[in-house]
């Protein structure tokens, strides 16, 4: 075991990345595409707009996604993922099988009609 978990240890720096509260979350609802932070704020409730918006702005320092801001009235901004953040989605799609085996009751889905498309 390493003395020490610093710069120069891998899981360390990835915890640092997705171990903030909301941001496992926020890459999760990513990566089905663009959002805007309206969704994303409707898709986490008790999340405050400046908690969100912090996230948001780390998440960009670090290269996990990408803001795009479109010249509209009213202006209209998205956040996307970059291809560093849709690297995290194998560690989040484990985070989700770990939660269904161990945390998450199953609910039994067989009578729920698909969504179409």
């Amino acid at each position: 075991m390493r003395p020490k978990h610093d710069e120069e240890c891998a899981v360390a720096c990835t915890a640092e990345i997705i171990g903030g509260k909301w941001t496992a979350i926020l890459v999760h609802d990513l990566s089905e595409g663009p959002r805007r932070f309206s969704d994303l704020e409707r898709a986490l409730p008790g999340i405050s707009p400046r908690t969100l918006s912090e996230r948001l702005r780390a998440l960009e320092e670090e290269g996990v996604l990408e803001r795009h801001s479109y010249a509209e009235s009213p202006p209209r901004v998205e956040y996307e993922l970059t291809p560093k953040g849709s690297a995290l989605l194998p560690i989040i799609e484990a985070m989700r099988q770990f939660g269904h085996e161990w945390l998450v009751d199953e609910h039994d889905h067989s009578s729920v009609e698909p969504v179409s498309a």
